[in-house]
Formats: C-alpha cells, sequence, structure tokens
C-alpha cells in the first residue's frame, strides 16, 4: 500500500490535490467529484479531480457509489468516501479538529447515507461560493458535519452541520457561527419543528459535575464550544414550494407556541430557506425566512 504524509491542508494550488481530496472527505463524509473540484480546485476540470479520485481508489484510499440517476443516463456520476485505509491515513490530520474520521463498509452503505450527506455538502458549497465571490472567509474546514452535543438526561442532539463563517466588509471582520440543519422532507413536519426544542434544551443545559458540588457561575455547557450560542438555519429541499412553506409556518409555530423555544428565539437568531434559492441566488440574498416572522432577508441580518 502506498504510504503518504499529510501536513494540514488548506484549497490551494500549493498543497497536493491528492492531500486535499483525501482530506476534504475525511471532513464531508461523501461528496461527488464534481463537488470535490467546486470545493477544492474551483478553476480547475472535472477530468484533473477524476484522475486522482482514480488514483486514490488504486492505492485503496477511497472508494465510491454509483448514484441512482447515473444508471438512467450515459453518465455514471459516482459519489466518493474513504475506506478504512483511508480513515487510517487521515486519521491525525489537524482540520478534523479530533473529531476521527469514518469509514464505510460497503456499497449498500454509503447508498444509504449518501442523499442526505450530498444535501449537506450542498448547502455547504453554497455558502462557500457566496464568500469566494464577496472576499468573505468560509472554506471546507470551516464546516464540520455531525456535531453532537448533550441536552441533558443522557441525551443529544446532533447538528447537520456547524458553520464558521467571517464576513470581511470595509476591512471589518465579524465572525458568525451558525448550526444548519438539511430537511430533505423525509421526516414529518412535526419532528422537523422538534429539532427546536433540541436546542432550546441546549441553550439551557448546564452540565451537572459528577461527585462535585456545582459552581454556580459556570454557566450554560455550549460555552465550552461558543463565544455566543450559534444562530440557528433550517435548510429545506425536497418537495414542491407550497409543502416547503408549510414546514417554514410549522418552524414558525414550534417559535410561537413552545415556550422553551420562544425563550430561544429571545436570544439566538433563527431562519429557514430553501435549499434551490440557496444555490441560485445565493444564502447573502434575502431568502431566509424569519422563524420568528417577518419579511425575507439574508442569513447575516437573521
Amino acid at each position: 500500500m502506498t504510504s503518504l504524509a499529510l501536513s494540514t491542508p488548506v484549497p490551494s494550488p500549493a498543497e497536493p490535490l491528492r492531500h486535499q481530496v483525501l482530506a476534504g472527505l475525511a471532513q464531508h463524509r461523501i461528496a461527488t467529484t464534481s463537488q470535490l473540484r467546486r470545493m477544492l480546485r474551483p478553476d480547475g476540470t472535472r477530468q484533473l479531480l477524476s484522475r486522482v479520485l482514480s488514483r486514490l481508489r488504486s492505492d485503496g484510499f477511497v472508494d465510491c457509489t454509483v448514484l441512482p440517476e447515473a444508471h438512467r443516463t450515459r453518465t455514471r456520476a459516482k459519489a466518493w468516501y474513504l475506506t478504512q485505509e483511508g480513515v487510517r491515513l487521515t486519521r491525525d490530520l489537524p482540520v478534523l479538529r479530533g473529531r476521527p474520521p469514518y469509514s464505510i463498509t460497503s456499497d449498500t452503505a454509503a447508498s444509504l447515507k449518501t442523499p442526505h450527506t450530498l444535501a449537506v455538502v450542498r448547502a455547504h458549497l453554497a455558502f462557500a461560493e457566496d464568500a469566494r465571490r464577496l472576499g468573505h472567509e468560509h472554506g471546507p474546514w470551516d464546516w464540520t458535519p455531525e456535531v453532537s452535543h448533550p441536552i441533558g438526561e443522557g441525551e443529544r442532539t446532533v447538528a447537520d452541520a456547524v458553520m464558521y463563517y467571517t464576513v470581511v466588509e470595509s476591512g471589518h471582520r465579524r465572525k458568525l457561527v451558525a448550526f444548519v440543519e438539511v430537511d430533505r422532507s423525509t421526516m414529518s413536519s412535526g419532528r422537523l419543528a422538534a429539532k427546536l426544542i433540541e436546542y432550546a434544551r441546549l441553550f439551557q443545559y448546564e452540565a451537572q459535575p459528577v461527585g462535585r458540588r456545582r459552581n454556580a457561575d459556570a454557566g450554560p455547557a455550549w460555552l465550552r464550544w461558543y463565544p455566543v450560542f450559534p444562530r440557528l438555519l433550517f435548510v429545506l429541499t425536497g418537495a414542491s414550494r407550497a409543502r416547503l412553506e408549510n414546514r417554514m409556518s410549522d418552524l414558525q409555530a414550534m417559535v410561537a407556541q413552545h415556550p422553551l423555544v420562544a425563550t430561544l428565539a429571545r436570544e439566538v437568531r433563527l431562519g429557514a430557506a430553501v435549499l434551490e434559492d440557496l444555490e441560485q441566488h445565493g444564502p447573502i440574498q434575502p431568502v431566509w425566512v424569519p422563524l420568528t416572522g417577518g419579511r425575507p432577508r439574508p442569513w447575516t441580518d437573521l
């Protein structure tokens, strides 16, 4: 098996693309050839990424599953993921921030995870391409998928992603953090809205030290990770416009009716948007519906 030493990857031609592809798959779990190109080499060609991926597959570091729609067309679009050997190689990458990557053990397992994971990557690319166009800061390593936090009573909530984004305007830098929930309309609208309760519990949860008296000044547990509580962004897709608007209305109803969520909404920015709108217009455009009501606006102005 070919050996490979990895340094901290950055999406720059100075870093070998082979290294970046491995790090990108370790960070984002699954991605298509096109998504990896847009993420790592937006000015490069698809053929460039295809050659690198083919070599990594020959070396046993990555594998792929053919997307369902590719079976019906002449182009066989693939979704790529790390093998167990690829996981071993990338386990200690600094960009993973202590989050070990994991391998997917079969094509069947990959096919089950692929639709949702690729939708999450689509959301990331919408923000990344907006940032590149505007001169803001948001790259492949500023989007951390599947982040878990305790919410009390032995339960946890898992965000589809945590996004770090720096707005740069007139020489001033404004750092923003957001929890991102990507909904493909595969669960009921009620279950989607219940995610707001989980985040409201996280907002209030204070960890109790085992065997020690509680420190009254300790504050909520989320302060261990964030200077302020991240804003919460719901990205919806997978249904008609009318159905997606109904799901947004149900999210707004949860904010209005649930006391814990109402408390969260007084302190935290909450918004929802359609994924296709983010891709067509950009997240910085007024396509976000505030869950507390009001006219659509950019996510930075919620």
